[in-house]
């Protein structure tokens, strides 16, 4: 087709279609701009409410995790207050921590041998440093002598 052919087609579609030519509405995009605009206002309304909400449920869930975690805190301290009214139990750490020995019953201390006296000692060695007190005394007595 020559180049002349396809403007007569055109031509001839335009008068097919009643004659009129496809022109924007300025009405439909000023319309368009309005909503637009609306749009705009109506998101930018809702868009602190919703900000607010968003954190109001952070913070809900925040404090749930809390909540329970406390009540965690609380029944561990139940279950301890149980235990400390329990007769047995006293008994059982008074003896395990203090070293109480009731009047009934005849108690050992075992020496483990961790600590080095108790090992120069066990091998019949003499050992390397007197005890405290012993120190303290002989400096009396040195501070004593006369010069």
């Amino acid at each position: 087709m020559a180049q002349g052919d396809d403007h007569e087609a055109d031509h001839g579609e335009h008068e097919a279609r009643g004659g009129r030519t496809r022109r924007s509405n300025p009405a439909l995009t000023s319309r368009a701009a309005i909503l637009a605009v609306v749009m705009c206002a109506i998101a930018l309304s809702l868009a602190y409410p919703v900000r607010e909400y968003i954190a109001q449920r952070k913070e809900i869930a925040d404090l749930r995790r809390q909540e329970a975690v406390s009540r965690r805190h609380v029944e561990i301290l139940a279950q301890r207050k149980q235990q400390l009214g329990d007769k047995s139990y006293i008994e059982r750490e008074a003896t395990r921590r203090l070293h109480y020995c009731r009047p009934d019953v005849k108690c050992y201390s075992v020496l483990d041998g961790g600590e080095g006296d108790g090992q120069q000692s066990r091998r019949g060695g003499t050992e390397s440093r007197p005890p405290w007190y012993e120190t303290l005394w002989r400096s009396v007595e040195a501070a004593d002598r006369p010069r």
